[in-house]
């Protein structure tokens, strides 16, 4: 009886395996693409100093972070938009000289909701002391949004290369049964900023600059479709 029931079982899904493959289908890919110019800002920035005394490598550290954390508030830029990512104090050692040398360093990202406030608000950090610009990454508020709409576009690309090809067949793109989405965002790169003094930066005489070029978001959406014939 096991013998048998197995038997079945093979010839049952062998059937519904050709069944499966004997359904008429299209396979396509689709292809959404938006362009949005970004309105938010990630900085990136830290603080490091080193010497032979870790307390005193520790303090100077904290001090320049006291200042940075009070620039960015000056700004009004809400508590939650501002976060310390890492903090780190450790000992190097010369093996030649045998001695130590302290490192204290702290990563601090700053989430700007207005880029316009920007350039003063560099200008403001450059004075606190950081030595550390890491990055900035710009986005967008509305990314989700924008997001979906690259989505809809991919599948209404997709199912429109699918009815050019059965056009000429007398034959019509019925429901979609496989769905494969592939979909990235790409963002401008961060713009190099170098370290200056800023006191030549807040220079009176100098005439006002562009500091930011924010290009654009590209937000891709790739599927692959597959279609039933009808």
């Amino acid at each position: 009886m096991k013998k048998i029931f197995l038997v079945l079982t093979l010839v049952t899904i062998m059937v519904q395996a050709q069944e499966i493959k004997q359904v008429p289908s299209i396979s396509v890919s689709g292809v959404g693409k938006i362009k949005v110019v970004p309105d938010e800002a990630l900085i990136t920035l830290g603080v490091e100093n080193n010497g032979k005394d870790a307390v005193e490598v520790k303090k100077r550290n904290d001090e320049i972070v006291d200042r940075v954390l009070k620039a960015i508030k000056k700004h009004a830029i809400s508590d939650k938009d501002f976060q310390t990512q890492r903090v780190s104090l450790y000992r190097n050692q010369d093996y030649k000289t045998k001695k130590y040398t302290y490192y204290a360093s702290q990563t601090l990202t700053i989430d700007l909701k207005d880029l316009k406030k920007y350039d003063e608000l560099m200008m403001d950090l450059l004075e606190t002391g950081i030595n550390q610009i890491q990055g900035v990454q710009f986005k967008s508020s509305k990314i989700k949004e924008f997001e979906a709409q690259a989505r809809q576009e991919a599948m209404r690309d997709a199912k429109k290369k699918a009815e050019d090809y059965v056009a000429v067949l007398n034959q019509k793109v019925g429901k979609a049964l496989t769905i494969s989405d592939n979909s990235q965002t790409n963002y401008p790169q961060p713009p190099m900023y170098r370290m200056m003094k800023a006191e030549a930066m807040m220079d009176a005489a100098a005439p006002q600059r562009e500091t930011l070029a924010v290009g654009e978001i590209e937000i891709l959406s790739t599927v692959a479709v597959v279609f039933e014939l009808q």
